[in-house]
Order: structure tokens, then C-alpha cells, then sequence
């Protein structure tokens, strides 16, 4: 059974992403990191990523259990699940790294390992994580989180955007991949972890409660700490207590708990038979969560578009670039469900579909 507070996660994640890359494509003039609207910005797009890999983290999940639960041990129907997956997402995120390439006004190499090439990683370990107990799981997560703190300065700290978003030949591709690229897989494998770990039994909820508590109070001290300190709580990247790039052990933390405590909200009473938050009133996010790794690749190919024509270019004022940003961010939506009403087969989800 499909659950429909999953596709309206799915639907936020995308949105917030679509948000977020749009507001770095076209930047108002005058706004710095202290405004309150870069703040607004980077808190969703702290958001974003996290809640897209979480989700993807649960859909592996499930894929795999199905896929066990077939009861076949053979190697190769778990290699004719893997392989569709990894070639597909791969594709999709050369596809993004072209389209914004930073030779035309974009952000990265083209080679540039990101959050598909993350997921097609995960989809790598889906037949191992299928056959850990809970408790492993669990560590394995919280293995993951604190592993920034483990490697230190190998999370690439000290790296321009220019090198993390490049790589040099097999072994720096593969150093972008595991350590120091966008999305390393040390930490933000953590979040396939917690994906794997949302599940619906009660005695996993009384323990997701425990953890929510326990991880608030762990915020609450670091935002205590950081004004003793006169230290900034949050920044994209550079000396803060939270960080994004690279995304240290509290930011996977802090992003962990949140993410949490929105899949609590949104699941509503569906679980248990009811519906889901919301109730039909926010049925129209569906469309978007079931396309959004179609939507992500389609909003990239057209930023890059905009990136191309802005290339030396000043700034849009503040008002235009806001409701540029806000229009691309919610066009998605009808679009999304003019899609599943007239051309439901043409999306890298059904290709993904049908491959497996």
C-alpha cells in the first residue's frame, strides 16, 4: 500500500530544493548572510536535502525488503534491482552537472558527485541494510553522524567550492564521493539510516520519541553555547556550530531530529488506518512527491538555462528576485499534476519502474 504522507514529504523535499537552488541561481542585490531572508533561505535548504535523502533512505528500504521478501536468495535478481538504479540516478546527475556547468554560469564540474550519485550509493548497500536488526541500523547511523568528527580535516574544511564541486581523474571522483564533495557518503549516509529506521510498529515510535527529546535538548544546549560564545549557529559553510558544507556531526544532528519530527506530523493517523495530516486538503502535493526526480532534474536543466543568460549580469533587486524564486518554486506543483493526468509514463520514475 502506497502511503500518501511519503509523497507529500517527498513533495516538500523537492519544493524546499527547488527553493533553495533557485535563490543561489538568481541572488537579490543587498542581501547578506545575516538578512533575515538568506537566513529563511538557508534553513529550508538545510531542510531540503536532508528530508530528500531520508525519504529516498525509506523507499530503498522498502524496495529491498519486497525484494527479500520474494524469497529468492539468488545474486542476480538483487543485481537486476542495483544495477537500473545506479545507472539511472548516475545519468540524472550528469544530466544536472551538465546543465550547470560552471563554464556557463553554473555551480559545478560536470563530473561533480552530488546527491544522486549519494542515493545510487545507497541503492549499492540496499541488499546489506535489508538483513541489519534495528539496533545495527541504529549504529550504523549513528556511526555516520559522527564520523566528521572521526575523519577531520578529510571532510575537505578547508576547500573552495571550485575544488569540492571538481574532481580530477578516478581516485579525487571517488575522495568527492566518499569524503569531501557535496554529499560525501561520510555523513549523509546517516540519513538512509533514519530512512530505514521509520517504521511503524509502537515500540519503534516510543524510541523515536525518546530520540526527538533527547535531540532537542542536545539543540537547545548548542544554541545556549553559541551565544555564550558569540559563535554563529548556523552557517552554509565556515566556522559555525552547525555547517552544510562540509555537514558536520551537529547538522546531521539537528537536520536528523527535524526531519523526524516531520514525518510524525505528516503521517497523521495513516498509519493506523486514518488519513494523513491534513486530510485531503493537502492531496494536491502528491503529484509532485511521485515526480521528484523528474522535477529535480527538470528545475536544474532550467536554472542552468537562466545561469547561461545571467552570466555577467547584475543582480535582480530584491522583490523581483523573490517572486521569480517563489513562481519557480510553485509552478512545479501544477505542472506535477498536469503530468500524472496526461503523460504519466514519461518520467525517470516510470523508467526506474519498469527496470525493475
Amino acid at each position: 500500500m502506497r502511503l500518501r504522507y511519503i509523497d507529500r514529504i517527498r513533495a516538500i523535499a523537492i519544493l524546499c530544493m527547488v527553493q533553495v537552488h533557485t535563490a543561489a541561481i538568481i541572488p537579490p542585490e543587498g542581501i547578506s548572510v545575516e538578512h533575515p531572508i538568506a537566513f529563511i533561505s538557508a534553513a529550508i535548504g538545510g531542510m531540503a536535502a536532508p528530508m530528500f535523502v531520508t525519504i529516498s533512505g525509506w523507499g530503498i528500504y522498502r524496495s529491498a525488503i519486497r525484494r527479500s521478501e520474494s524469497g529468492n536468495n539468488n545474486i542476480f535478481p538483487w543485481i537486476s534491482w542495483i544495477v537500473p538504479r545506479i545507472t539511472i540516478l548516475t545519468i540524472c546527475q550528469l544530466l544536472v552537472n551538465s546543465a550547470l556547468f560552471m563554464d556557463r554560469g553554473g555551480r559545478f564540474d560536470w563530473m561533480t558527485p552530488g546527491v544522486l550519485t549519494l542515493l545510487a550509493l545507497a541503492s549499492l548497500i540496499g541488499p546489506v541494510i535489508v538483513y541489519l536488526t534495528k539496533k545495527q541500523r541504529f549504529s550504523m547511523m549513528l556511526l555516520f553522524m559522527i564520523s566528521p568528527m572521526i575523519i577531520g580535516d578529510l571532510n575537505g574544511v578547508d576547500l573552495y567550492w571550485s575544488e569540492r564541486v571538481s574532481s580530477i581523474g578516478i581516485e579525487e571522483w571517488i575522495e568527492r564521493l566518499l569524503l569531501n564533495g557535496t554529499y560525501p557518503a561520510l555523513p549523509w549516509l546517516a540519513f538512509i539510516f533514519l530512512g530505514s529506521l521509520i517504521d511503524e510498529d509502537k515500540e519503534n515510535l516510543d524510541n523515536q520519541n525518546k530520540l526527538v527529546k533527547a535531540g532537542l535538548i542536545i539543540i537547545a544546549i548548542s544554541m545556549i553555547y553559541s551565544l555564550y560564545e558569540r559563535m554563529p549557529w548556523a552557517l552554509t559553510e565556515g566556522n559555525a556550530i552547525l555547517t552544510f558544507f562540509p555537514a558536520n556531526s551537529m547538522f546531521i544532528l539537528t537536520s536528523g531530529i527535524f526531519v523526524l519530527i516531520l514525518f510524525r506530523i505528516l503521517e497523521g493517523g495513516e498509519k493506523s488506518g486514518g488519513e494523513p495530516f491534513g486530510g485531503e486538503k493537502l492531496s494536491w502535493l502528491e503529484p509532485a512527491g511521485r515526480l521528484s526526480l523528474t522535477i529535480y532534474v527538470a528545475h536544474f536543466v532550467l536554472l542552468g538555462v537562466v545561469a547561461y543568460e545571467m552570466q555577467n549580469q547584475s543582480r535582480l533587486e530584491i522583490y523581483t528576485a523573490f517572486i521569480l524564486t517563489i513562481f519557480h518554486t510553485s509552478i512545479w506543483i501544477p505542472l506535477s499534476i498536469w503530468h500524472e493526468k496526461y503523460i504519466p509514463k514519461l518520467s525517470f520514475e516510470e523508467l526506474l519502474s519498469r527496470l525493475n
